[in-house]
C-alpha cells in the first residue's frame, strides 16, 4: 500500500512548519553507557514551550524523554516565542501537516516607538519615534487589518531563495526579492494599552507573521512598532491550558507521561469521521477506492470499527486512501459517525 504525502510548507516565528525526526532502533553503546532501543509510540503531546528553547531543542526533549523512535513537531515557535507546541509522535506523524494547515491564535506585547532589523526584539534598533497615539487611535485601527491582508514577509525569515534562507541573506547584508504574499487575520483585538507597549490577541491563518504585522501596525499608527513578547495560546483546536511545560513532563514517571499522550488521531480532529465495514477498510488500506455516494467532497478521518485507519479524499461518491497508518491504532471515543 502507498499513500501520498501531504505538501509541505515551512515558515517561521508565528509561520508554520513541520519537522520529524526518526531514529535507528539498534541499542547503541557509548563507553559502558547501553542505550535502550526506541520505542514505537504513537500520540500528540501538547507542550508548552518556554522562552528560549528552541522548537527544534523541545521536540529533542520530548522524544528523548518518550524514548520514541519518530517525533516531529507543527509549526515553529523561535526562541523568543512560548506557549502551544504540539508534538506528534510515531503515526500521528503523518498528520502533522493538517495541524501545520491550522488556524493558530497568539498572545502577542508590541513595544510602540521603536522599530529593529529582525521586527522583534532579537533585533537591534533602526529607528525611534515619540509615540503620541491615543488608546482611541490605536482601537480605531485594528479593524483595517483583519480579513486578508498583504504581508511581506521580514528579511530574518527561514523562507528560501535561490535554496538559501533570507536570514542567510539578512546577516550578509544582501537584499534579495520578498515577495508579498496574502495571509487571513480572522480575529484582532487589544488586550492592554500600557504605552508604549501594548498587548493584542491575534488568531491568523497559517504562514502569518505576527512579528510583521507588529510592525505594520506601528507604521500605521504612525511611530514604529516591534514585536516583544508572543505567546501561542491554541492551534487546531488544541489549548494551552492542556499542555504541559517541558520541566513538568521531566518530573512525571514514564507512566504518567503516557497518560499526558492525546491519541493520534487527535491530529485529526477536526476533519468529518467516517466508519467503515471491514471489506471498505481492506480495499483502502491496499490503495483500492471505496464507492461512497452519500459523502460531500473533502478530507475525512476514517475507522475500521474503533480503529483508526488514516484520513481519505472523497470526491464525486468516490472515497480513496490519501495517508494511512501502518496497522490500525485506538482511536478517540466516537463522536459524530458520517455513514
Amino acid at each position: 500500500m502507498t499513500a501520498s504525502t501531504l505538501p509541505a510548507e515551512v515558515d517561521a516565528f508565528a509561520s508554520e512548519g513541520t519537522h520529524a525526526v526518526r531514529s535507528s532502533s539498534p541499542p547503541q553503546r557509548h563507553g559502558t553507557v547501553v542505550h535502550a532501543p526506541r520505542r514505537r509510540i504513537d500520540g500528540v503531546l501538547l507542550l508548552d514551550k518556554d522562552v528560549g528553547l528552541s522548537s527544534n531543542a523541545a521536540l529533542q526533549q520530548v522524544k528523548r524523554l518518550f524514548n520514541a523512535a519518530k517525533a516531529g513537531h507543527t509549526g515553529t515557535l523561535d526562541p523568543l516565542a512560548s506557549g502551544l507546541l504540539p508534538i506528534c509522535l510515531g503515526e500521528a506523524t503523518k498528520f502533522a501537516q493538517l495541524l501545520l494547515d491550522a488556524d493558530k491564535t497568539y498572545m502577542a506585547t508590541l513595544r510602540l516607538g521603536v522599530t529593529t532589523t529582525t521586527c522583534d526584539a532579537e533585533g537591534a534598533a533602526l529607528i525611534q519615534r515619540e509615540v503620541d497615539a491615543t488608546l482611541a487611535d490605536f482601537e480605531a485601527l485594528l479593524p483595517r487589518f483583519i480579513g486578508a491582508i498583504s504581508q511581506r514577509p521580514p528579511r530574518h525569515a527561514a523562507l528560501k531563495y535561490q535554496g538559501r534562507s533570507y536570514y542567510e541573506y539578512a546577516r550578509e547584508g544582501v537584499e534579495i526579492p520578498r515577495p508579498v504574499r496574502e495571509v487571513s487575520i480572522r480575529e484582532l483585538r487589544m488586550l492592554g494599552w500600557r504605552p508604549p507597549e501594548v498587548d493584542i490577541e491575534v488568531t491568523c491563518s497559517k504562514g502569518t507573521y505576527i512579528r510583521v504585522l507588529a510592525e505594520d501596525l506601528g507604521e500605521a499608527l504612525g511611530c514604529g512598532a516591534h514585536l516583544s513578547a508572543l505567546r501561542r495560546t491554541a492551534t487546531g483546536g488544541f489549548e494551552l491550558a492542556d499542555a504541559i511545560t517541558p520541566d513538568a513532563l521531566s518530573m512525571l514517571t514514564a507512566d504518567e507521561r503516557e497518560a499526558r499522550l492525546l491519541p493520534a488521531d487527535a491530529a485529526c480532529g477536526a476533519l468529518p469521521r467516517v466508519e467503515l465495514s471491514a471489506h471498505e477498510a481492506v480495499s483502502l488500506v491496499e490503495g483500492r477506492a471505496v464507492l461512497r455516494a452519500t459523502l460531500a467532497d473533502g478530507v475525512y478521518r476514517v475507522y475500521d470499527s474503533d480503529r483508526f485507519a488514516g484520513i481519505a479524499q472523497a470526491e464525486q461518491g468516490v472515497l480513496r486512501p490519501r495517508r494511512l497508518v501502518s496497522i490500525g491504532i485506538p482511536a478517540q471515543p466516537i463522536e459524530s459517525v458520517e455513514s
